[in-house]
């Protein structure tokens, strides 16, 4: 078996955008930031928001929003036409 093969495997700091740190383990460098953490990702806190990277939700509401709204009256018109009363 080779020897001095593997990296370094040290420990490293990580910040969240949100303030929290933690120390982990890693092949990286000693400080790491990241978007999310479990302290505040929608899955583990339960609740529902947007994290919005460079405008990619207001560019898709830009892009799609009036078009979605038209089939959405479109498709509740159509419906209502076809309900049996």
């Amino acid at each position: 078996m080779k020897t001095d093969i593997h990296p370094q495997y040290d420990l490293t700091t990580v910040t969240c955008s949100c303030g929290a740190r933690f120390v982990t383990r890693t092949t990286r460098p000693p400080a790491m930031t990241v978007e999310l953490c479990n302290e505040c990702h929608p899955f583990y806190t339960g609740e529902q928001r947007l994290v919005d990277t460079g405008g990619r939700v207001e560019h898709f509401q830009r892009r799609y929003g009036e078009a979605a709204e038209v089939r959405s009256k479109r498709y509740r018109k159509k419906n209502a036409d076809n309900s049996p009363t």
